[in-house]
Order: structure tokens, then sequence, then C-alpha cells
């Protein structure tokens, strides 16, 4: 990503004082509906330009840049880089989690078995990795981002804790937490390769599907014939 240009930080526009725009006789419900308003102005900036430019964009300057204020405006509502990320990171794993919602509504209409449903997250998880390249990368490097304060644990984990429970529901009586942890681990590296172009270059084919379910096989066991 090219930086800005010194003129760039020039035309940016004067820091958002959120209790001056609510002028003095304004009650603190307003004031606290400017702050969140600017509040989730950086979050959705910083989301439009993770999915354009990827994460390695996202420093503080360039989203306040981009969302009309001074570059040290974001700290008042993110004491750190790493707060501001993580919020950032949240909304995707909200998105990710809501389509892998939907996939489970889906499939309450049919027969569909654990099998089925970890194919089908698996497909929704690889989707996700291909349409969000940029978001995805962000939001598993937990090594970045601030998992407690802002909660990011309760909102990517569910995911991970459903993939363990059809993996249980499956297999019952085995380590269904290290099985799902390979899985998610096998899932994750298709995710890498495909984007990287190694995949296709080794296999012969950008089509996910044939390997997830050599991937089911090898960590969950091979599928039981169909009648």
């Amino acid at each position: 990503m090219s930086h800005p240009a010194p003129q760039d930080h020039a035309q940016t526009p004067p820091d958002v004082d959120v209790e001056a725009k609510a002028g003095s006789g304004a009650d603190r419900t307003g004031k606290a509906e400017a702050r969140d308003g600017l509040r989730e102005r950086l979050v959705r900036t910083g989301v439009a330009l993770v999915d354009a430019e990827g994460a390695q964009a996202l420093t503080l300057r360039e989203i306040a840049r981009r969302a009309g204020v001074s570059h040290g405006a974001p700290r008042r509502w993110f004491p750190t880089h790493l707060d501001l990320l993580s919020a950032i990171a949240r909304e995707g794993f909200a998105e990710l989690a809501a389509r892998v919602a939907e996939a489970d509504r889906e499939a309450e209409g049919t027969d569909a078995g654990p099998r089925a449903r970890i194919e089908a997250l698996a497909r929704v998880y690889l989707g996700y990795a291909a349409d969000r390249r940029g978001m995805y990368e962000l939001m598993f490097r937990h090594d970045l981002l601030e998992s407690g304060r802002l909660g990011l644990r309760g909102t990517s984990l569910p995911l991970f804790v459903r993939l363990t429970a059809l993996v249980a529901e499956l297999r019952p009586g085995t380590d269904a937490v290290s099985a799902a942890g390979a899985l998610w681990a096998n899932l994750h590296g298709l995710a890498q390769l495909r984007h990287w172009g190694s995949l296709p270059l080794a296999t012969g084919s950008d089509d996910p599907a044939p390997l997830v379910r050599a991937a089911l096989d090898a960590h969950l066991g091979p599928a039981e014939p169909t009648r």
C-alpha cells in the first residue's frame, strides 16, 4: 500500500471534537450518541480498508485519514492500535457466525447428520476465506489482537465450539477438541494454499470440495456408505 503523501495529511480535516459538536447545552445522551457514531465510523472505515487493501493497511493514521479525522482521534475510543484491530475483526467474526448459522438453519429442514453439517461448515469457512480475504487474515491473527477487553474470545470461540460439538456427535468417545483442532488447521491450510495459488498448481484444480472430503475422512474417519 502506498502511504499517504504529506499533502494528504495537510488536507485531513481537523480532529472531530465530539464534545464540541454536541454543544455545551447538549445532554449526555446526545454526546454519547455522537461518540458512538464516530466510533462506528472508524470501525466501518477499517472494515472497508481491510477488504480493499488487506490487514497490513490497517494503520491508525490511515484509518483516521479515511474516516476524516485527525490521526490522534481514534485513541479517544481505542486506546491502542490492537483495540481498533480487534473491533474490526469482531465484525468479521459476526459475519462468519451468521453464515454458519444460516447453513445450520438450512440443514434443519433436511436429514443432514453431523458429518454433512461439518462439511457444510467447512464450505462456509472456505467460502468466507475466499470472499473476504483481508478480513479473514486479520481475524485469525490472535497474536495481533486484544482478545480480552473487547470480548473477542466470546465472538470467535463459538465457531470452534460448534465444530467440536459436531465432531463429538459424529465420533462419541473420541477427543473431539483435538480432532476439531486438527480439522480446523487442515481447513485453514486449504484456504491459505488456495489463495496463494499453490493448491491449484499442485492438484490441477481450484475446487476444494474433494480435498474437504479427504480432510474429513482423515480426521473423522470414512463417511458411512449411503444406502
